[in-house]
């Protein structure tokens, strides 16, 4: 049985329990789940100094693991959206505590950008525009994924 090298985070239960009871959830290794209890409350400080920072730790722990468990660790991915407090704030949270425990290897991002068409969350290019800064940085590449054209691909082509 082959498993996913991956590691799933965020700062409420909610969405884990939502990965982990669908159809995929089997897929990946149970330990590999790391989730804190209150959220970020679509706040990249929160993410990324003060709820993030609290269960930083317990993510790196996972991520040492599964590093030490690679013959040949080449470098890391990491998907995350910018709109949100978890994926902007504790996601450049973990991506520089990675690039400090690992300075040689590659750091490669998908980051998704928010559009005012698919949320009306209106601190979005803020928590964004914090997290450009650490990408820059700290990743070597970057991908950048607009959410309005993620959700139009969904919707019209998948019918989602």
């Amino acid at each position: 049985r082959f498993v996913p090298r991956a590691v799933l985070m965020d700062l409420e239960p909610g969405t884990m329990d939502s990965v982990r009871t669908g159809p995929y959830g089997q897929v990946f290794r149970p330990d590999n789940f790391v989730f804190g209890q209150s959220g970020a409350g679509n706040n990249w400080a929160k993410g990324h100094y003060t709820e993030g920072a609290e269960l930083i730790d317990s993510v790196l722990d996972v991520v040492r693991k599964e590093a030490e468990n690679c013959d040949c660790l080449q470098g890391f991915q990491v998907c995350h959206s910018l709109g949100g407090g978890t994926g902007s704030g504790m996601g450049t949270l973990l991506i520089s505590k990675i690039r400090e425990e690992y300075p040689d290897r590659m750091m490669l991002t998908f980051s998704v950008f928010p559009s005012p068409k698919v949320s009306d969350t209106v601190v979005e290019p803020y928590n964004a525009t914090l997290s450009v800064h650490q990408l820059v940085e700290n990743a070597d590449e970057c991908m950048v994924l607009d959410n309005e054209a993620l959700y139009d691909i969904c919707f019209r082509t998948l019918k989602l």
